[in-house]
């Protein structure tokens, strides 16, 4: 992803001037939504942020950061914190997750790739095998996908295909599983009538089979391990359908949570496990729900549970779902390509940078940042510092995490005048609030917001600027709600939410460094991630690529 003909060189902005430390501070899973006992933001004291939001107005707004904004196919998409960060340092917006499956479907590109050439090794001896979330939510998968790629590898010379199927009900209606499962059914049905050996093998409901994340609970994953590979479960049937309808009786039963069945013949032998020279697809594209899986799949070390055989498979995702532990190797779709993004035009323009943040968050400052490339641009002007995160704890148990410690190092860098720019990302808003615990999140909303006025008042003693924002929404709405917004209950308790949201975030921008006359803009009412590279570069004095979303600010003459 070299110049590729560009020209580095960035034209001087008209009215703003060069040498100004800039620090980028982002805050994770912070959105702006209405007051409330669950908006975590709110309720922790968070007296800089608040200070920056009721300051001059003209110095604060908000931008959006999820669905089109990012990239995704629709408005119903949340923002996560991988696309955010592409759209903040990429300053152009690139299609991401289910809309780059959708278009590699679409032109048949996806069939021509290396994943699917590398899958299809497996096709003249083997099994095919597809995993994934059974339904149309397109949160983590999308029915149409898998009856794409069902059709296009029966076309492309798959002899014996296996559908191990995740039940939903919680991106969609409770019950749908089973109209999803009969239109599978049909599809495979067709598949048979051509020839080819086509059915579901296993199943099993999203939060119970499989679908667990962040380490949570490795039981989920061995439950789905045990049925999809072994071929093990404690209920067996003939037939998918009757399966989900079956376990859909038992009391209290809901289709997130079916347990784990198999599939098997008329002599009650599995119709589908997992074996040597067998072709393995997880068909969700939202990654963080398939890490686990796709660890248990392709790690030949691997303690989290007895996986009893470990089959030599070839294994793809639908996407990359890791892209610092460049987790699967294999996958069918490839990341966006993603070029000339803010941080490589700066360094070619002399910008000296520091970015840091701890552990889970430190690839999206840099990695993510830069356009999901490794590495520095230029070792000579960047310097990347990562604070190990706490591990073998949930983030609940000490929700401030490293957030003193990374202000600490922002601090240092402002101070030590040898960077023009300094960025970090604070995690806690988003890990904390990850774990659905609304005292802690709480905590460490008011630990983000401290480190937030170590960096600001570094800057403001360089004489320097700052801009704060986010890159999705978390902790500002805590608890699940129906249509009409008021909270969820469930047997009178309140149903906690601990996805992302939909929500904008705040842009501040401040500091004694900043120009007369610099103030938002009132006339892109639409603004997004992808319009905060412009605005930083403005900031250090250099107009932005004619391609580059537009800033968000504009210098009015006083």
């Amino acid at each position: 992803m070299g110049s590729s003909g560009a020209s580095w060189k960035l034209p001087d902005h008209p009215k703003l001037p060069k040498g100004k430390q800039v620090a980028v501070v982002v805050l994770d899973g912070w959105g702006e939504a209405n007051p409330n006992e669950y908006n975590c933001i709110h309720t922790a004291e968070t007296p800089t942020m608040d200070s920056l939001k009721n300051g001059a107005p003209e110095k604060w707004r908000l931008v959006r950061a999820h669905g089109t904004a990012v990239g995704l196919p629709s408005e119903d998409d949340m923002g996560n914190s991988e696309v955010g960060h592409n759209a903040l340092g990429a300053g152009r917006i690139f299609a991401q997750g289910a809309k780059l499956v959708d278009i590699a479907l679409a032109s048949g590109k996806i069939f021509d790739g290396e994943g699917f050439k590398y899958i299809k090794e497996c096709f003249e001896t083997g099994t095919l095998h597809l995993i994934g979330l059974l339904s149309d939510g397109g949160v983590h998968s999308r029915l149409d996908q898998l009856q794409l790629l069902l059709k296009g590898a029966g076309e492309r010379g798959a002899k014996r295909i296996r559908v191990h199927i995740l039940t939903d009900g919680r991106d969609v209606l409770d019950g749908s599983s089973v109209g999803f499962v009969e239109t599978v059914e049909k599809d495979l049905e067709a598949l048979r009538q051509k020839g080819i050996d086509a059915r579901i093998a296993s199943g099993g409901g999203r939060m119970y089979v499989t679908m667990d994340r962040y380490e949570n609970d490795w039981n989920v994953v061995k439950r789905g391990w045990d049925a999809q590979v072994l071929g093990e479960a404690p209920h067996k049937f003939t037939n998918a359908v009757d399966a989900v309808k079956k376990l859909r009786e038992e009391p209290k039963a809901n289709d997130q949570y079916l347990p784990p069945f198999v599939i098997v013949d008329e002599n009650g032998k599995p119709v589908g496990p997992i074996v040597d020279g067998d072709a393995v697809v997880t068909i969700n594209f939202r990654a963080d729900r398939m890490v686990m899986l796709a660890k248990a799949l392709e790690y030949e070390n691997f303690d989290k549970f007895d996986r009893v055989r470990f089959p030599k498979i070839h294994y793809a995702g639908m996407l990359e779902y890791d892209g610092e532990l460049k987790l699967p190797s294999h996958y069918l779709v490839s990341p966006p390509e993603i070029d000339r993004t803010s941080g490589e035009y700066l360094v070619h323009n002399g910008i000296r940078t520091f970015a840091c943040s701890e552990t889970v968050k430190f690839g999206h400052v840099t990695f993510f940042w830069n356009g999901n490339r490794s590495g520095y641009f230029n070792q000579e002007l960047e310097e990347y510092v990562e604070i190990p995160s706490d591990s073998g704890i949930t983030f609940n148990v000490k929700p401030k995490m490293k957030a003193l410690e990374i202000a600490e190092k922002a601090r240092d860098a402002i101070l030590s005048r040898k960077f023009d720019q300094v960025r970090v990302n604070l995690p806690n808003s988003d890990m904390v609030g990850h774990t659905g615990d609304i005292e802690a999140t709480v905590v460490a909303c008011k630990a983000a917001d401290e480190a937030v006025k170590m960096i600001l008042d570094a800057i403001e003693q360089v004489g320097g600027i700052y801009v704060v924002t986010a890159d999705h929404g978390n902790a500002e709405d805590m608890v699940k709600r129906d249509k009409s917004g008021k909270p969820l209950l469930k047997d009178g308790q309140i149903q906690i939410l601990t996805s992302h949201t939909l929500q904008p975030v705040p842009i501040a921008i401040g500091g004694p460094g900043v120009a007369p006359g610099v103030r938002f803009r009132q006339d892109l009412p639409r603004g997004g991630l992808a319009n905060v590279a412009a605005t930083v570069m403005n900031l250090h004095g250099f107009e932005a690529p004619s391609d580059y979303e537009p800033t968000l600010i504009e210098v009015v003459d006083n």
